[in-house]
């Protein structure tokens, strides 16, 4: 008789759980999306998004005429809009664009929210100008800085794909600026895209961002231009390459219209990343020119402790 109890308890819990879930469902897909800019980013939180019924509709902005098409035609998007209309028929903005036209396109989009409780967020990957440009904006409340660390090499609406952000991390920044109302509906949004939320200031973020990914890139690009000249002179070293080398150069296909912008705009932490990582550069260079077979292997031996980070 107990275990039946306790069974029939456990049926009635799970169900009270299943219908709170699917009656958040149900109260999200009263939400209207707006995406600017339908590339990599953007394009895969609309599949997810409307996978998991968080939006009722998604609209897309895209300056790209030949990337608006094929979001429509893909059904990435349900429409295509100005920014204007976009904003005005959406309950939450989504500016995933490159990070210099996110920054002309944030103070319009602010502009456009007065009176209204419309939430705008960014996919950018620098945020202290960003947070300094609308920081005396009085619809400021409405905005929350984001960035979700997730993405490829590749970029365009064909490029999108379904869970690319799962298990990763979203980044909050400036917390405090936002309204709670606006800050709820984007943690709930990444919460749809089974990531998990850390809150950091701007200069934070943007210290963090150019260790972490912005030099990878960086290092990527170098990489690829040495090999790319060396294979002047030398035909068969690309034919040499294996699995180990492709997956360093991987991040040299990246967009440069995505990345010459935020090398710009985070410059200050890239150099100060970029000065570490030439130190650490000559210390190996040095090491091979004298033989020092004890210094270049405490070096890997220091560098191999990231593994304990990252496993």
């Amino acid at each position: 008789m107990t275990n039946a109890l306790t069974h029939r308890r456990m049926i009635v819990f799970h169900g009270g759980q299943r219908s709170k879930v699917e009656g958040q469902r149900e109260k999200n897909k009263h939400m209207n999306i707006c995406i600017v800019g339908i590339g990599l980013i953007g394009g895969s939180i609309a599949i997810d998004l409307r996978n998991r019924g968080f939006a009722k509709q998604i609209i897309g902005v895209d300056s790209n005429p030949h990337h608006a098409t094929i979001a429509k035609h893909s059904k990435l998007v349900d429409d295509i809009d100005t920014l204007e209309n976009g904003i005005e028929r959406s309950d939450l903005i989504i500016l995933s664009t490159p990070i210099d036209s996110i920054k002309k396109l944030l103070p319009r989009a602010l502009d456009s929210v007065t009176g209204t409780k419309k939430v705008i967020t960014d996919m950018g990957s620098t945020k202290g100008g960003m947070s300094s440009l609308v920081e005396n904006h009085p619809n400021r409340k409405n905005y929350v800085a984001a960035h979700p660390m997730a993405g490829t090499e590749y970029s365009g609406p064909l490029a999108a794909i379904g869970k690319l952000f799962d298990y990763k991390c979203a980044i909050i920044c400036d917390k405090e600026k936002s309204s709670p109302q606006a800050l709820k509906v984007v943690k709930k949004m990444f919460d749809v895209l089974n990531m998990k939320v850390i809150y950091m200031n701007a200069n934070e973020h943007d210290v963090s961002a150019a260790y972490v990914s912005h030099i990878s890139h960086i290092s990527s690009f170098a990489l690829s231009l040495c090999v790319l000249e060396k294979e002047k002179d030398q035909k068969r070293i690309l034919s040499l390459a294996s699995g180990g080398f492709a997956s360093t150069v991987r991040l040299a296909k990246s967009s440069a219209d995505m990345w010459t912008p935020v090398f710009e705009q985070n410059s200050m932490y890239v150099l100060e990343v970029l000065d570490t990582y030439i130190e650490k550069l000559k210390m190996f260079k040095a090491y091979i020119e004298s033989n020092n077979q004890k210094g270049i292997t405490d070096l890997i031996l220091e560098a191999n402790k990231i593994q304990k980070i990252l496993n």
